[in-house]
């Protein structure tokens, strides 16, 4: 609770105007590439606020030169009939142009942040999509982003807003410039009416943009969790949480139409009123000098309408405004994030070739305060299986992670064939070490692409070969279609067996010189872990491999184990010295044999 409140206070707190403006500096560089399109857009806007100008200049000239005298003769009425339908259809011509290259513009933008922010982050590291719902992401990415492309869509509102308020005014003083000074009294009391209503509604922006995006991150828990749920029968805990996050989205949003309905087209409607009374008043008043010709009251009348109609646009839009603002913000947050994957240095040409692999006092820290790995040294060398054993928080994973590169390590030194693990190239240590976890992920697709992760240079041949090593190829064979059967995300319609061996096949299709196992058999049968340590027995050969074991008895054979207790190696050894020890790992064999 005590958490929630501080995330309510942090975005409670309204977006200063310098930093409004920061973001929309930053949000220019993303339309920059589509600037052309811009440009005809900003042209069209420009060309329709003359047009705007002109149409009510020459109904003017036509009511006090031709109608009030009584001269218009039938061909000029339909010269000026024909001239005003002229001007009405290029009008309309160039409102096409304009919002057509703006909406062009603002879809292109969109996908280009799209691509943007999926790059960055297949760039960040592990830490980061640790830290940071998976929910809150995915909002950021598609709602937040869609949310900008409305934006410039209204940001295209703003510009002929302003290029109508432009022209409008200089009308207006052209037409009667003392009747336009009474107008401008109007445009402080319009200011002053923004910047409160900006004020108020970024902080309410913020606000819907966070309680969205804890909707999202509880509406993925409750779909990737819905077994769990069900089995413990939490379905109401559940719904009463999501009910509450969205009936607190329905609160702010009901501030929201509350803000709106006050200083929104209600206020802008009653100072357009009370404009064009002081107008009729002031040109009607007794006292004036001269008589005001009729083209002129309309004239003006029609550019105190086009002078007002922009800020009640401005106004009506400045909801998507602000949440384009607050969406910019979010979307900023991640793009700055620095969290990046660990960098290599890597040096021309290295390759792994023999697969020996070397820790020398590794120590690591996730958050850079609780050490997780102390001082860690052993040498796996080529060829050889190194079983890791030990308790839940023991270490063990956290080798895997620091060796893969997924985060970085600060102390110690780990070599592959004698180079430091950092100087291989990226691209190097992701073909020549193959990683199994415990829980193998499943694309939308078919069993074939599952394997070849759409590397479109494996063969059909080098798929079948690599599922039959690992006894895969006796299930696929039984589904319809074969390698070519359907397979949902997540891969549900699978056993927990039949997608631990199609991850194994997935690795090994790629012939790692490195073979890494996260407790790959932790959740399979006995039957189908028999299978795969048969595959395994001969995949090994000619590969170095760690195997990080919760059953003991599939590292049995393994040429070296090493025992992790709280980041130390407190054992080492074969399986048979480590049970004439009698010490850590013998309670722990005995304990599972007894279990089993």
């Amino acid at each position: 609770m005590d958490q929630e409140k501080q995330t309510e206070s942090i975005w409670s707190k309204p977006i200063p105007l310098s930093e409004q403006w920061q973001i929309l500096k930053r949000l220019f560089k993303f339309v920059k590439p589509f600037r052309w399109e811009m440009l005809v857009a900003t042209i069209g806007a420009f060309i329709v606020s003359g047009i705007n100008m002109l149409l009510p200049h020459g109904l003017q000239y036509f009511i006090d030169h031709y109608l009030v005298t009584k001269s218009a003769t039938t061909q000029i009425i339909l010269w000026a009939g024909l001239l005003y339908g002229l001007g009405v259809i290029l009008k309309a011509i160039m409102q096409f142009t304009y919002e057509f290259y703006f909406a062009y513009g603002s879809e292109k933008t969109l996908e280009s942040i799209r691509k943007i922010m999926f790059r960055h982050l297949h760039k960040l590291g592990m830490r980061f999509f640790d830290q940071t719902p998976t929910g809150a992401i995915v909002s950021r990415v598609t709602n937040d982003t869609m949310t900008l492309s409305n934006f410039l869509t209204v940001l295209a509102s703003v510009i002929m807003a302003i290029f109508s308020l432009v022209t409008a005014f200089i009308a207006m003083f052209t037409t009667n410039v003392t009747a336009a000074w009474l107008m401008v009294i109007f445009i402080p009391i319009i200011m002053l009416v923004i910047a409160v209503y900006t004020h108020f509604s970024s902080r309410l922006y913020r606000k819907m943009r966070e309680r969205l995006s804890r909707i999202n991150t509880s509406l993925n828990e409750n779909i990737e969790g819905m077994g769990l749920i069900q089995e413990f029968k939490q379905e109401d805990r559940m719904r009463d949480k999501f009910e509450a996050e969205n009936g607190g989205l329905m609160q702010t949003r009901m501030s929201m139409i509350h803000l709106n309905s006050l200083l929104l087209s209600p206020l802008t409607s009653l100072l357009y009123s009370a404009a064009l009374t002081v107008v009729l008043l002031y040109f009607g008043f007794p006292l004036h000098e001269t008589f005001v010709p009729a083209g002129v009251l309309y004239a003006f009348s029609q550019y105190l309408s086009q002078f007002f109609n922009p800020f009640s646009t401005m106004m009506d839009q400045m909801t998507l405004f602000q949440d384009g603002i607050v969406a910019g913000k979010r979307i900023f947050q991640v793009l700055d994030t620095q969290e990046f994957e660990p960098v290599q240095h890597p040096e021309d040409g290295l390759q792994i070739k023999a697969g020996k692999i070397e820790f020398k006092h590794v120590s690591f820290s996730y958050d850079g305060k609780h050490e997780i790995l102390h001082d860690l040294s052993f040498t796996v060398e080529p060829g050889q299986t190194l079983g890791i054993v030990g308790h839940t928080g023991s270490g063990k994973s956290t080798i895997i992670n620091v060796m893969l590169r997924f985060y970085e390590y600060y102390q110690g030194q780990i070599l592959i064939d004698g180079h430091d693990l950092k100087s291989y190239p990226l691209a190097e240590l992701r073909a020549k070490l193959g990683l199994v976890l415990q829980e193998p992920f499943m694309f939308s697709g078919d069993i074939a692409s599952n394997i070849r992760l759409y590397n479109q240079q494996i063969t059909d041949e080098q798929i079948q070969t690599a599922a039959k090593a690992v006894r895969a190829d006796e299930f696929i064979q039984k589904q319809p279609g074969k390698y070519h059967a359907k397979v949902l995300e997540g891969g549900s319609e699978l056993s927990q067996g039949q997608r631990q061996l199609l991850s194994f096949a997935r690795t090994l299709v790629t012939n790692p010189k490195i073979l890494v196992l996260d407790e790959a058999t932790a959740n399979v049968d006995t039957e189908t872990e028999e299978l795969i340590q048969a595959g395994l027995k001969r995949l090994r050969q000619g590969r170095t491999t760690l195997a990080i074991a919760h059953r003991l008895s599939t590292i049995a054979d393994a040429d070296q184990i090493i025992v992790l207790d709280k980041g130390r190696i407190v054992e080492h050894g074969t399986h048979e010295e480590l049970l004439a020890q009698k010490g850590y790992y013998y309670s722990l064999y005995n304990l599972q044999v007894h279990t089993e």
